[in-house]
């Protein structure tokens, strides 16, 4: 096998993922429950179908026709991705949820690109490299964008649990309360009567 040949490979594996992904990110926006979170996947849908674009002309490049080869690691992810929706949790626990799993989507494909990018380096392919190093810079910033989107739901998270925790509180005081007046209210009086 060539070296050039394994790019070709690479590149069919990336554009199986990222047709995978067009298909997939629809069903991710609508499970979205935050509707800045929603508004960045679905931007990012077409920065997809942008990839896909870039990757065919890439094989255009090579002289080779643009095929997929099944990428089972984009299936998985996606996969984890459908079991995190179906988990069906309330805001922000759901698109929390929903963030990590498309966060790890973003570092795969980070690594994908970037070897892809090394081997058509040392093939001297500078239009392939130029092509696809802008691909990863739109992966690069995605990740940015989800990572500080995480943050965000990470910090309303805590002060859910927080207002959780104290309204858990009041309650089993409340409860306390009402206990010790009821106990009080059934405790006969203890003293002498008088003897007529």
């Amino acid at each position: 096998m060539s070296l050039k040949e394994v790019l070709v490979d690479e590149l069919k594996d990336l554009y199986s993922a990222e047709n995978q992904l067009v298909k997939a990110l629809p069903k991710i926006v609508k499970a979205c429950e935050d509707e800045e979170l929603a508004e960045s996947i679905s931007s990012h849908l077409e920065e997809t179908k942008g990839h896909v674009e870039r990757l065919k002309q890439a094989f255009e490049l090579l002289g080779k026709k643009a095929v997929a080869k099944h990428c089972n690691g984009m299936e998985g992810l996606l996969k984890e991705g459908k079991e995190a929706i179906e988990e069906d949790e309330d805001a922000p626990f759901g698109d929390l949820m929903i963030t990590g799993a498309a966060s790890r989507v973003e570092h795969y494909e980070i690594a994908g690109y970037s070897a892809v990018i090394a081997i058509a380096e040392g093939l001297g392919e500078d239009e392939v490299v130029q092509l696809l190093t802008e691909t990863l810079e739109e992966e690069q910033a995605a990740s940015e964008k989800l990572s500080a989107k995480a943050k965000e739901l990470i910090a309303q998270a805590v002060a859910e649990s927080e207002d959780d925790a104290v309204s858990e509180e009041d309650e089993e005081g409340e409860a306390a309360i009402s206990k010790t007046s009821t106990a009080s209210a059934k405790k006969p009086v203890r003293g002498r009567t008088k003897a007529a």
